[in-house]
Formats: structure tokens, sequence, C-alpha cells
């Protein structure tokens, strides 16, 4: 039985799980590192394992030197979290071979699910629907200009390992295809060290919906339903909601059986999701799967009721699930704002620093996951995620209403966030509808962010005073003079 985990990641994630491990009596390490000596998540930790002499390594991309640190202290298990390690196969095989436990699926189901050509030639021996496209790897551009002109443009090149967006160009047409070919292999080559790459049809207007599942090492199988992730930017997720709006129950149940049969026709055991395409008549198609717990797992746990971190524990303990399919329930709808340093208004630039204020409302209906408090950095070496904020209500019309609320009441400093964003996407039309794509910040969205009347006016008065000092600068007396009544006047109105 399980005693003892380190878990080999930070921030908020590596709180998380602390928190599911002290309530099952679990002792918990973690790492101090020299990236982040005064890490806020190692006060949630049972004991601390010093690694911050070692100035020249991630010690979060060292699968040795994680497994040979659990080992020298005796712990029973890893859980890698999200992100660095987490679908890299060669950590449970060292952790196999060092008889440690990980917390996660076997190193197999890794290679083979994390894998996206080999996942898309298992869904479509189980029947699961996929898009048109190779039937393998693309070993060159003729060949995948080959393929694009069967199936017709615009086309996605996906390199098969990896996953967050990366690796991915759309081709718009023959003339787009070489360059879009060669850089998403470069892109997977620098990124994920395999530069290998497929090609499906592009879907103009998708949604992404993806569906929670649960396996045990006794073959048993469930899913936890879905959450729609079409708020993208980039490939990459922005904020989350379950369940879909876009499901019909017959559609939902039938997107969950076949999410199922993949588990089921591959072994599959531990937490994992299958996310699927849906264009726009609601066909859904199979896209990858994610081997690992997610960033937006918190929104199933709050529709099911379900730890999803508890079961991920009891599973490599080797326990059979509890839980049936027919036990799990949706209750009410929840949103997941990822709360990321960065300056919206500068098209979403990175904004490490500092973090002057961090205060959070205390409210029943929102969760707050957060690995910092105000005085903590923000590393730039690290990705910007400061917090995420979910929040929930009986209806999605409820849960709406209470997320402006709730960001409203939110306040930060020292950082630009994502905030502004989300209080913008709250007020469109499209989402508040439900009727929205992964387009939606292309589509939907005339202005990034959201501002307050007095943000507004400061912002005019800022402008007026440097349109005011350019004139100085250049002796215009005359000029300032005949505008700035004007000006002031209008201000005034306004």
């Amino acid at each position: 039985m399980i005693k003892s985990i380190l878990i080999a990641n930070r921030s908020e994630i590596s709180i998380r799980i602390a928190a599911t491990a002290k309530k099952m009596g679990i002792k918990t390490y973690m790492f101090l590192t020299h990236q982040e000596p005064n890490a806020y998540n190692l006060g949630f930790a049972d004991e601390v394992i010093d690694v911050s002499e070692d100035t020249f390594t991630n010690i979060y991309m060292n699968v040795e030197k994680i497994v040979q640190h659990a080992v020298n202290h005796n712990i029973d298990a890893i859980h890698p979290g999200y992100g660095f390690l987490s679908e890299n196969p060669f950590l449970p095989k060292e952790c196999e071979a060092k008889g440690v436990i990980f917390i996660g699926p076997s190193h197999d189901h890794i290679e083979k699910m994390g894998n996206k050509g080999v996942a898309r030639k298992i869904a479509v021996e189980c029947g699961v629907p996929v898009l048109e496209g190779s039937k393998g790897i693309i070993s060159s551009l003729g060949e995948g200009e080959k393929i694009a002109a069967e199936i017709g443009y615009p086309v996605i090149i996906k390199a098969v390992a990896g996953g967050g967006g990366k690796g991915m160009r759309v081709a718009a047409n023959k003339e787009d295809m070489p360059k879009q070919f060669k850089a998403a292999i470069n892109e997977a080559q620098t990124i994920f060290g395999n530069g290998t790459v497929f090609i499906e049809k592009y879907i103009m207007k998708p949604r992404h919906v993806e569906v929670q599942v649960l396996g045990d090492q006794k073959g048993n199988v469930i899913h936890l339903y879905e959450r729609e992730c079409s708020i993208q930017r980039k490939h990459q997720k922005l904020m989350e909601e379950a369940p879909s709006p876009a499901l019909t129950q017959e559609l939902r149940e039938k997107i969950g059986a076949d999410a199922l049969k993949l588990c089921k026709a591959t072994g599959y055991y531990s937490a994992g999701t299958v996310e699927f395409l849906l264009d726009e008549q609601n066909n859904h198609y199979f896209m990858e799967m994610n081997t690992r717990i997610q960033v937006e797992h918190p929104v199933t746990e709050a529709i099911t009721g379900v730890d999803i971190v508890e079961q991920q524990i009891r599973i490599a303990n080797g326990e059979a699930l509890q839980l049936k399919q027919e036990d799990i329930k949706i209750d009410g709808c929840a949103f997941e704002f990822r709360i990321n340093a960065e300056d919206v208004q500068a098209d979403f630039a990175p904004s490490s620093g500092i973090i002057e204020e961090l205060d959070v409302p205390k409210r029943k209906n929102l969760r707050f996951d957060t690995g910092y408090v105000a005085g903590k950095i923000v590393p730039a070496c690290y990705d910007s995620l400061v917090a995420k904020a979910i929040v929930t209500g009986k209806t999605r019309k409820e849960a709406i209403k209470n997320a402006s609320v709730i960001l409203r009441e939110i306040r930060t400093g020292g950082i630009k966030t994502t905030i502004p964003f989300f209080k913008k996407v709250l007020e469109t039309g499209s989402f508040v509808s439900g009727e929205y794509y992964t387009n939606f910040i292309q589509q939907d969205i005339e202005q990034l962010y959201h501002q307050e009347e007095d943000e507004q006016v400061a912002a005019a008065c800022l402008a007026l005073k440097a349109y005011f000092d350019e004139i100085d600068e250049i002796g215009a007396d005359a000029a300032r003079e005949e505008v700035r009544p004007w000006v002031m006047k209008s201000i005034i109105k306004g």
C-alpha cells in the first residue's frame, strides 16, 4: 500500500495532490529547487528534498534523479502531475526497474496512446470515428502533398508526440503546404525531440470536447462525462466548462461509449482523457488521448463529486474501482478560468515578476487552486499559470452569473493576468448562448479584454497626456490651446 508519495511537480498541482494525499493519510515529499527557493507549494509537503545546489538541472525533467531520490528516501510512489514527465514512458519504466510505484498508466499505455499516430490506428480498429488522413507517419513533403490532394485542403499537420497544441500547423492550400510542413516538423523536433508527423483533414469550425476516463488494473473502466475546451488561443486551452453545452444526451452517451472502447481495447488504467473534435453537424472524431491528469480536471470533479487524484492513487495501489458507470451523475455546471501571468492587451505577452496582491473572495461556489500568494515571484522559466478559478452553478446561466461576480472580486497586482479576457468572454453573445467554436478569439471578439468605465477614462487621459506632451516637444502652443478646452469638455461630459 502507498504510504508516501514524491510529487514530481510544482505550484498548484503539487498542492492539489498533497491535499488528497493528506486526506488519505499519505506522507508527501516535494523538491526545493534553485529556480524557486521560496516556492509556496513547499509549505504543503510533509518533507522537502533539497536539490537547490544543482543549478544546472531541471529536476522535474530528469527521470533518473527523480526516481533515485525516491529510492534514497524510501518513498513508495511517484506522482508526476501534469506537464514535465507526466507522459514520458521512461519515468514509469524507471520506476518499475527501481521498485517504485508510478501513479499513472503503464509505460506501454503512454507509448501507445501518447503517440497520436498509434492512437489513431487503435481508434480505427475499435470503430471509433476519425478524420480522413494519412494511415501512418509522413516521411516526406511529397507524400504529404499527395495525401493532402486526396483528402482536400485545408489539412492539419500534427506531431505524433507531445501535446499542448505544439507541433501543429494548418496548410490552407498546396502553396502553403511546404512552409507549414517544415514548421510542424521543426517545432516537434525542438520541443519533443521527435519530428515525426501525420496529416488529417482540417475542420474549419470545430468544437473541442474531451471525456474524462478512469480505469483500474482489473479491467473495469468508466467515464466521468465530458468537458468543453473550445476557448483556445493557438491550440492552447484558456478556459473549460463541464458539461459541454454542445452535446445532447444521446451524443453524450455516444462519445462516452467511444472513449471507453479505446480504454477497453488497450487495457488502459489510471486517469486519462480521450479528446474529440465536433464539426458543425455535431459529428465527432477522435483526436488524441492524454495519459495523465489534466489542468482542467477540477471542473469534472465539481460536477461529479469524484476526487480524480484519489482514484489515481487507489488504482496505483491495485484497488478495484468502487464506482460504477451508473453511479456517475452530472450535478450543475462548472467553469475553469486559467489565470495566467500574461498581458492580454499585449497579445498575451508573458508577465512574470513579483505578485504584489492576490486577494480572492471566499465563496461557496468558488474553488481557487493556486501555487502562489502575494509576495511570491512568478518565474519566467516555468509556465505562466498562476491559479485556476473553478466556479460552479446549478445551471449554466447561474454559473456564468456567479463567474462574472467572482472575477470582478479577485484582485491581483504586480503582474498582468488573463482575468480581463475572461470578463470579456462572459459578456460575449456566442459564449453566453453556448454556440462557440475553437475560432472564438478570431471570429467572436473584437477586443480581447474587458475594460471597466473608469479604466477607459484613465486610458483616455493617459493617451491625451501623451498627446499633449508630444505637442509640447514640438512647440505647437497654438494647436495645444485650441484642442485642450474641447478635449476637457468632452471628458467632463463623458
